[in-house]
Parts: structure tokens; sequence; C-alpha cells
């Protein structure tokens, strides 16, 4: 009986909560799109797309505006259903009946859970796909020449590599992450003093993934002593006398790596990434290694907003209500603005990669645990504040 009467009690709190939810979340999806219909929508069908593009279009960008709405409709859902249930003493009842704070609040941190997880599986593969695709749509309906397909195939034009291990600059004209094949090659050798010691030129590079070996096709190789003159003889050849380059640790993957935008990648992409390029510095591989674990920090923002959202939603007086739900506001915008600003300085490497995007959240959830203690405890938070006698 005690049971079926807890289980009646948790679905209870969890209607209350999700009613508002869902309200909430229709209301920002529909904000948004209202406001990017207006900004992009009419440039969109202008420049000569369709109704369904369009309708692809948005679809394509859904994963990542839940990613980043479901955190307030969670926030604002939960100020409502906690502020309902004080000011009707329906939780002063719960409490009287024998129930601890954290147990009624035990449906909601579930529910916040199951959205983070939800968020993990969007945020880890579907969302940077589907955002790469609206992109990709987009160029396609404005550029209908090479820039889309460019986009759609991963080509990468007029790239410039500089391999600091190997001493060795890499200019290529047109090439793919996923190919092996570049095409207009320049391959510039230097000496520890910055000259130039040798160049290789070539119409084709081909990179053998198994031997790691590099041949090159129609091109020529050329020594220069350390004046910059060239020295003869030139070693030209063509397709049928291509030559072959051994032990040279680049790769596609490698040299195209600081032109894919980390923002487009999945989690296994992220990985190869930061797994063929493990020799680079940290300085280097920032960006790739801030974006892999911000993957994994920003989908636990729901629980997060639970954690802080619900004792300051939890109020007994009018003044308390409006106190309580302008600082559980201000948190959530601190945290999303402490977010963007820890990414900026993980990627630049003034904070460790792996560590920035979890520091935010970090901080907002122990405060919101520490919050949930004192209003457990029946503390009032400007306790925390003394007054001036």
């Amino acid at each position: 009986m005690a049971s079926s009467i807890m289980n009646l009690l948790d679905r209870y709190v969890l209607r209350k909560f999700l009613e508002p939810f869902f309200l909430c979340f229709s209301g920002i999806l529909g904000i948004w799109l209202i406001n990017d219909f207006i900004n992009t929508g009419n440039d969109f069908l202008r420049s000569g797309g369709t109704f369904s593009q369009l309708a692809a279009f948005y679809l394509f960008q859904v994963p990542v505006v839940f990613l980043l709405s479901a955190p307030w409709a969670t926030l604002l859902a939960l100020l409502r259903c906690c502020y309902q249930m004080s000011r009707s003493n329906e939780l002063i009842s719960m409490l009287c009946a024998g129930r601890s704070l954290p147990r009624v609040l035990a449906p909601i941190v579930g529910f916040g859970v199951l959205l983070s997880l939800f968020s993990l599986v969007l945020h880890y593969e579907i969302a940077p796909k589907f955002n790469a695709r609206a992109k990709i749509l987009r160029e396609e309906v404005k550029d209908k020449t090479t820039g889309a397909r460019d986009l759609r195939e991963g080509i990468i034009r007029a790239h410039l590599y500089r391999d600091r291990k190997t001493d060795r600059t890499w200019w290529v004209g047109q090439m793919s992450a996923e190919n092996p094949v570049l095409e207009q090659v320049l391959v510039i050798q230097h000496a520890p003093d910055g000259s130039i010691t040798r160049k290789w030129y070539a119409e084709k590079a081909i990179h053998d993934p198994l031997s790691g070996r590099w041949t090159l096709q129609k091109g020529m190789i050329v020594d220069l002593n350390p004046q910059g003159e060239i020295l003869e003889p030139i070693d030209r050849f063509e397709a049928l006398e291509q030559r072959t380059l051994d032990h040279w640790p680049e790769t596609p993957r490698r040299i195209a790596a600081p032109s894919l935008d980390p923002q487009f990648l999945t989690v296994p992409q992220l990985r190869e990434v930061l797994s063929v390029n493990s020799d680079l510095t940290t300085a280097q591989l920032a960006p790739y290694l801030t974006a892999l674990h911000d993957r994994y920090a920003l989908p636990w923002n729901c629980l997060v907003v639970v954690a802080f959202g619900a004792p300051l939603g939890i109020v007994y007086s009018r003044r308390g209500a409006v106190q309580g739900i302008g600082w559980a506001l201000v948190c959530l915008a601190l945290n999303m603005i402490g977010h963007n600003l820890a990414l900026a300085f993980g990627k630049g490497c003034r904070i460790h990669p792996a560590l920035a995007p979890w520091i935010p959240g970090s901080f907002f959830f122990l405060l919101g645990l520490g919050l949930l203690w004192m209003r457990s405890e029946n503390r009032d938070f400007s306790s925390l504040f003394p007054r001036k006698p």
C-alpha cells in the first residue's frame, strides 16, 4: 500500500512537471522557428529553394535546437511546478507525510537524467551530422556550382599545412580527408634554421594507408643550397616514372585536419582526428579535444538545471518566488555564457581542453546540491548574505 501511494505521488509530481515542460519546449521551438524563418527563410526561398528543401533545412536543425532549448524548457517547467506545489501547500503536505525533499523531487531528477541521456545520444553523432547537412543544403540553394559540391563531398581546395614534427610544408590544390589522392601538390622541406632544402612537385600524390607510402606522379624533385639556389640535376618524372616516399607520417586525414570544422564532426570522427594526429602538440589538437569533451559535457545541462532550479523554485512567500525565479534564470544564463567562454579558452589552450567544457556545469551542479541541502534543512538562502546591523 505504501509503495502504491509513493508511486501515485511520483506520478503526480511528474505530471505537474511534464505539462509545463512540453508547453515551454513547444513555445521555445516555435519562437525559434518564426525568428529564423523571418531572418533566413525568405532569403532561402528567394534563392530558388523549394518548400521541401526548406522543410528539410529546418528538420536538420531540430537536434541542435533541442540541445540548446531543452535546459531552458526544463528550468521554466521546474520553476512553475515547484512554485505551484509550494503556494498550494502540497509540498509541505508531502514533507509532513514523511517524504524528504530529495525524495519528492526524485521523479523530476529521473526525468532530467533521461533527458540528458537522450541529449547525449543526439550530440554523439546525430546533431553534428544534421547540422552539417543543413549547412550543405543552404549552400546548395545559394551556390549551385562548386561550393555546395565541395561541402557535400568534403573537398578542400588551396589547402596549406605545416607539419612541425617533420619540418615540411604542404600546399594542396584539391583534396579530401577521406580520399587518399591529393591533386596539385607542393611539398617543401625546411632545414632546422628555416631554409628550404628540397621541394617536391606532383600532379598527384597518392597515400597507401597500409604501408604509409606516398607515391608522386607527374612532377619533379628539386634540391636547393643554403642560399636558395636550385641545384642540378632536377629529377623530373612522368606517371610511368613515379617516385615513392617511405616513412612519411603525414596522412590525408592529418593534412586536412586544420580545415575540418570540429562543430560538424561526430564523436568517432573527432576520435579519429585525435588518433591520427596524436603526435601533434596539445595546442594544435585543442579545438578537437575541446569539441570531443563538449559532446559529453553539454547534454548534462538538463540535470544541472534540475540541481539548482529545484531549490530556487521552492518558495514560501511571494517575495521569495520573485527572488528564486530571478536567481534561477541568472544561474542558467551564467552557465550558458560560462560554457561558451570555457570552450573558447579550451580551444585556445588557456584551460586544458579536456576540462574546459566540464567546468561551468560542474560548478553550478555543486552549487545546486548545496542549495538543495539548505532547502532540505529548511534554511533560508538569505542567511548566506549577512545583513548589516
